[in-house]
């Protein structure tokens, strides 16, 4: 399948997959993350059981905060 994946074009030997294994497969281990997927925020609880299809566009995003 090909996604879009933080506006680059991206290739899975998968059907679908879930948030949770695109995480574990592009090492996205920061603790603080927010997911998009054709727009839609996906919430944390959500990622096991949400997928992902072919043509989707998915934006992760690093949440840092500091003072």
């Amino acid at each position: 399948m090909k996604i879009i994946l933080n506006n680059r074009q991206e290739e899975f030997n998968y059907n679908t997959i879930s948030i949770s294994k695109l995480l574990e497969i592009k090492k996205f281990t920061f603790k603080m993350l927010v997911i998009k997927i054709n727009g839609n925020l996906i919430k944390k609880e959500a990622r096991e059981t949400t997928y992902i299809q072919d043509g989707d566009n998915v934006i992760v995003l690093h949440l840092i905060s500091g003072g």
